[in-house]
């Protein structure tokens, strides 16, 4: 996702050692691990560092989320291998010999979540994610072939508009809500759920499992600060 620049985004560094500044760096963690493991982002999480990050930021967050557990013991190529397995490489099966009739299926989980909304279009789904980073100054990475519903730039998003709300916005914390019932909170449980079922998740299932807890948890702070907010 690329970000516009503006004083949100420009803003001094130490926006991390603030509260919402941690949770945005955490989502924009997450968000990195929801990518095919490159040399770099094998090495971080091999070496322990990825556990390390996200326990420190974690640690500065009130919300009650238990640490996740980012490490591997498997080698980098099964790594890969258990990315594309789940997120990536389709499934074919020649049915009938006869016509060469093959059955074919997507990957056994999706990273988008309008393939977790039935009762919405695909098109409504992205348009109104289009609008939501459009509005914030921020726009999809054209060289990076993903729909706007792709759960790595909804975690990017909510890691920015947690920037912003550290910085110069507080209200933005109204719009993290909104886009979390909207949008986030779907395709997190979503994900999840779907890794949940599946066998031999690793690394991923235990990601999807803390994010789906994590954005639960900042659904429910967010929703008693709004509450707290009107009655004043």
């Amino acid at each position: 996702m690329t970000v516009a620049t503006d004083p949100a985004h420009a803003a001094v560094a130490s926006e991390v050692t603030t509260e919402v500044g941690a949770l945005g760096a955490l989502y924009a963690l997450s968000a990195r691990l929801f990518t095919a493991p490159d040399d770099e982002l094998y090495r971080a999480l091999e070496s322990g560092r990825v556990q390390r990050e996200s326990c420190e930021l974690l640690d500065r967050i009130a919300l009650d989320v238990a640490e996740p557990e980012l490490t591997v013991d498997e080698e980098h190529q099964m790594l890969s291998a258990r990315y594309n397995d789940l997120f990536v490489v389709g499934y074919s099966e020649v049915v009938d010999k006869t016509d060469g009739t093959i059955d074919s299926q997507g990957p056994p989980v999706s990273l988008y979540e309008s393939d977790y909304r039935p009762e919405v279009s695909w098109n409504d789904v992205n348009l109104d994610l289009a609008r939501a980073y459009e509005y914030f100054g921020c726009q999809v990475d054209q060289d990076q072939r993903r729909n706007h519903d792709h759960i790595r730039l909804q975690l990017e998003f909510m890691g920015y508009l947690c920037r912003r709300e550290a910085t110069v916005e507080p209200e933005t914390a109204a719009a993290r809500l909104d886009f979390h019932d909207r949008h986030l909170r779907v395709v997190t449980d979503g994900v999840a759920e779907a890794l949940a079922s599946e066998p031999g998740t690793g690394l991923y299932g235990r990601l999807a499992a803390f994010l789906d807890e994590l954005t639960a948890a900042d659904v429910e702070a967010l929703a008693a600060r709004q509450e707290g907010d009107n009655e004043q």
